[in-house]
């Protein structure tokens, strides 16, 4: 497996179509590993980044659909979804819908996407569909995150030649260390057969509780492979985290001030910073004289 400063850069996918759009971002979310706040980082980064400024994409590709309950949309499986897209049944203009969250689209999840991989096999250009299908998007957005399954099938496949980059969120133990370096082994292969301009956009430590022996010393095996591809934000764990796709709103709506919301906050700005983007919303910033001051936090603390 090679480090990822290692991965050689060549041109995108010709087999794909079109080049990239200038300043569109294609980023992936996954881990073939369950329970790691990969859609809490999908839903949350999406709406940090679409109250930045910038419009935002979020596409769900999982079968359950968390992504679409945690924005407050039910299940319906009248209405037009990723599985219709891939499918060849829509166009993306017709599949996504606004979210309550200004400047952040969503293409619902379905349960349908359960015979999706079977139902794809047969199909041309099978393993392009998604990227075929958000190609004349990319202008528009100048960012498009995949939430992927906990799962390396052929929709996960889709959302990996897709993307330009992957986001890998994980919690910091060492059974997570063993599944990661499967996925980089994955991400290697698939650069080689489908996505050359493949790369690793970051590796984002979740759940994260920096008090402890083990997570102290798991950030610093991480750190040593993937230098400054680890993320420096870390995502803590946190109530409000936990209790914001119930409401069917990002942290960022549900509660504003706590320290999941600013985590989001800081991974966007990071995110921003390592693409060169200046949001509309940092202008504003920068016009009044620098970054935000940081709140005082009072008591209770995990809020």
């Amino acid at each position: 497996m090679t480090k990822p400063e290692e991965t050689p850069a060549t041109d995108p996918a010709p087999k794909s179509g079109q080049q990239p759009e200038p300043g569109s971002k294609v980023i992936a979310i996954v881990n073939q590993k369950g329970g790691v706040g990969k859609t809490t980082t999908a839903i949350n980064l999406a709406a940090a980044l679409a109250m930045e400024g910038l419009p935002t994409l979020l596409i769900d590709c999982d079968p359950q659909a968390n992504t679409t309950g945690g924005l407050g949309f039910g299940r319906d499986e009248n209405r037009s979804s990723i599985y219709d897209l891939l499918m060849g049944h829509e166009v993306l203009a017709d599949v996504q819908v606004p979210t309550e969250t200004a400047n952040l689209f969503l293409v619902p999840g379905s349960k349908n996407l359960i015979g999706a991989n079977l139902e794809l096999v047969a199909q041309e250009r099978r393993e392009f569909r998604l990227r075929d299908a958000i190609e004349p998007a990319r202008s528009k957005y100048p960012f498009i995150l995949l939430d992927c399954p906990p799962a390396l099938d052929l929709l996960t496949l889709n959302a990996l030649v897709a993307a330009d980059g992957l986001l890998v969120p994980m919690q910091a133990e060492y059974f997570a260390l063993e599944g990661i370096s499967e996925l980089m082994s994955t991400l290697d292969r698939v650069a080689q057969a489908f996505n050359p301009g493949l790369s690793l956009e970051g590796v984002l430590l979740t759940m994260y509780d920096d008090r402890t022996n083990l997570s102290q010393q798991v950030t610093e095996n991480l750190r040593g492979f993937f230098g400054e591809k680890l993320f420096k934000t870390t995502i803590p764990r946190n109530i409000r985290l936990a209790e914001a796709p119930s409401h069917g709103k990002s942290v960022l709506e549900y509660d504003p001030r706590s320290r999941g919301a600013e985590a989001y906050r800081e991974l966007a700005i990071e995110v921003l910073a390592r693409e060169a983007v200046v949001s509309p919303r940092q202008k504003e910033r920068d016009a009044a004289g620098g970054a935000p001051k940081k709140e005082m936090k009072f008591w209770p603390y995990n809020k």
